[in-house]
């Protein structure tokens, strides 16, 4: 059996309150569409949509949903035109991937960890001089994508930060000497 549109009542319900919404407030009454037979106008897809949100809620589906409580992720802050790709390399923790300027930003807020990992000062100003020159040559290339605003890295700072790191771990972990005291000595006869 083929139900018509008049014939299901939740679309009767809806078309109801948006007559009652009208005369309410003073306004006509909606003119018919011209539609095919069984096809909703969209102010009764509308309704339709609303009154299924207002069961669910009264069911209590939306109670205990995961984030419930939380702050939206994202709102608030500034708007950046690619926070979609930076979401989704960070959320499928893509590494090598996206435009220069995008990698070569995360490069550089992981640069410091990145350089106290080498172990030698010849390493750290060849990481450095070569993050300066893929910096240059990003913002040489004229391919689209976002602007390269990362800034380039001086071999001698980088060198002498990560010496001042190097030896406030060294101190940090090791411990405080503790006063000797002298032992005596026993001897078994």
């Amino acid at each position: 059996m083929v139900e018509r549109a008049d014939d299901d009542p939740r679309l009767t319900a809806a078309r109801y309150r948006v007559e009652k919404a009208a005369q309410d407030n003073g306004e006509e009454q909606p003119a018919e569409p011209e539609r095919h037979a069984g096809t909703p106008t969209g102010t009764e897809r509308a309704m339709y949509v609303e009154t299924a949100i207002q069961q669910a809620i009264r069911r209590g589906e939306f109670d205990d949903l995961p984030g419930a409580g939380k702050p939206l992720e994202g709102l608030g802050g500034s708007h950046d035109p690619d926070w979609w790709i930076k979401r989704k390399i960070q959320t499928e923790q893509l590494s090598g991937l996206g435009p220069p300027a995008l990698r070569l930003r995360i490069e550089h807020a992981e640069f410091e960890d990145r350089v106290d990992a080498l172990h030698r000062e010849e390493d750290v100003r060849e990481y450095t001089a070569d993050f300066s020159r893929r910096v240059v040559e990003a913002r040489r290339q004229l391919q689209g994508g976002p602007p390269v605003v990362t800034p380039t890295r001086d071999p001698d700072a980088e060198v002498a930060a990560w010496r001042e790191r190097r030896a406030a771990r060294a101190a940090a972990s090791d411990p405080p000497a503790a006063p000797q005291t002298k032992r005596r000595r026993w001897r078994r006869r």
